[in-house]
């Protein structure tokens, strides 16, 4: 259990704060509750780009990292399909410089024209080089454009295509600040050596005198039910064909989540997996192969995915996997298999509350999926599910009509 407190200002913000005084170290970490999931067709990318405008300056701080720097600090995020993250490690003694850096951002970031277009070809290049210019790099992109109709989950967290970005006007840029960054969005978590109190006084300084947002926020589209197995094939110049099957799964939250992770473990994780064993060490089709969830807030996908070898078809590869599927749900579970996934699932969390920024962004993460508890509580029930239960869940989750392949085959030259 990671000990913390909670408090929340009159705007809305959630401060948490976990003190640990073993190290002269802090962390300010920030989460938005903003991902792709929070967008809307054509307009796709916004909250990916925004975590690259998030450090373009703001009223008072022309360069974020110069003045982070200055105090010995550093700073980095990330963004996904359900939040963006932003994180500050420094000296705790210069704690109040993150707070001045993040709370003036939140307020009054700098959307001037050539921010605005300097970081748009950052994203754009980012797009062309991880994406479109990597081998297999856009799966992603067709498997959620055929496992999502309707869902936002539909677009990768770059966006759906570079005109998307190419077209963002001033009006959706401030829109989507305006409904999205401001307090009551957002989960401020305070980790190392500090003093609560301080901190508490601190943030009502720094960030009470933000208002909430005036923006309504809208609802995401449900997806609907998959009823019939979807096929894509994709041809481009990569060395192997490769395989990308992904299978509805029910959301973070949802009865069934943490089922679908222990399946993905049990079948995919680490070199003594079933699916390492039977397909990569004793066939001739896989070079690799893994199994794992999306993770996501609403309801995702379990994925299995992996490369050929030379001159095999990932046709043959999806047969061979739905053998060993099919064999799997005939049977049962060995109780020291659970075993082994429950001790490595400990093993990771143990290994995760090492470093004071994973304790902080764990404890932001889980007040935004509702209260920092969840954390031990989920931990609690997943350490308690029954191999029957896991069979369960896999004989509802892997059958063919909710499933969604890619084959992604090497152009015959």
């Amino acid at each position: 259990m990671i000990q913390y407190e909670q408090h929340v200002l009159e705007n809305g913000l959630r401060v948490i704060i976990h003190p640990d005084h073993s190290s002269k170290m802090a962390v300010c970490n920030i989460i938005y509750k903003v991902g792709s999931r929070n967008e809307v067709e054509g307009k796709t990318g916004l909250a990916h780009y925004f975590e690259h405008l998030m450090f373009g300056g703001s009223k008072n701080v022309k360069s974020f990292d110069n003045a982070l720097e200055r105090v010995g600090g550093e700073c980095n995020a990330f963004t996904n399909t359900d939040i963006t993250n932003y994180y500050v490690t420094l000296p705790a003694c210069n704690i109040e410089t993150a707070f001045w850096l993040e709370s003036d951002r939140m307020l009054q970031l700098n959307l001037g024209k050539k921010s605005i277009e300097t970081q748009r070809k950052v994203v754009i290049e980012e797009f062309k080089q991880r994406y479109l210019n990597q081998p297999y790099g856009d799966a992603m992109h067709h498997l959620r454009s055929m496992a999502y109709k309707e869902h936002p989950y539909h677009w990768p967290t770059i966006g759906k295509e570079i005109r998307d970005i190419e077209l963002f006007d001033e009006g959706d840029i401030r829109g989507f600040y305006q409904q999205h960054y401001a307090p009551d969005n957002a989960i401020l978590v305070v980790a190392g050596d500090v003093n609560p109190n301080e901190i508490l006084l601190m943030a009502k300084k720094w960030f009470g005198p933000i208002p909430p947002s005036s923006q309504e926020r809208h609802s995401v589209k449900k997806e609907p039910v998959q009823t019939e197995k979807r096929t894509k094939k994709i041809e481009a110049e990569v060395p192997t064909d490769a395989l990308y099957k992904a299978y509805h799964m029910p959301g973070r939250m949802d009865e069934g989540y943490l089922e679908c992770d222990l399946i993905t473990d049990i079948l995919g994780f680490g070199r003594s997996s079933l699916l390492e064993q039977r397909l990569v060490k004793n066939t001739d089709l896989f070079a690799s192969c893994n199994a794992y969830i999306t993770g996501s807030l609403d309801p995702g996908l379990m994925i299995f995915s992996g490369k050929m070898e030379k001159g095999k078809s990932a046709e043959e590869a999806e047969q061979a996997l739905d053998e060993v599927v099919s064999e799997f749900l005939q049977g049962s579970i060995q109780a020291s298999i659970i075993e082994k996934v429950k001790n490595q699932a400990e093993a990771m969390k143990t290994y995760e509350s090492i470093q004071l920024i994973n304790r902080a962004m764990t404890l932001a993460y889980f007040a935004a999926l509702g209260t920092p508890d969840i954390y031990q509580l989920e931990y609690d029930r997943k350490t308690c599910i029954t191999g029957e239960k896991i069979m369960d869940t896999a004989a509802k989750v892997l059958i063919p009509e909710n499933s969604s392949v890619i084959y992604y085959k090497s152009q015959t030259v």
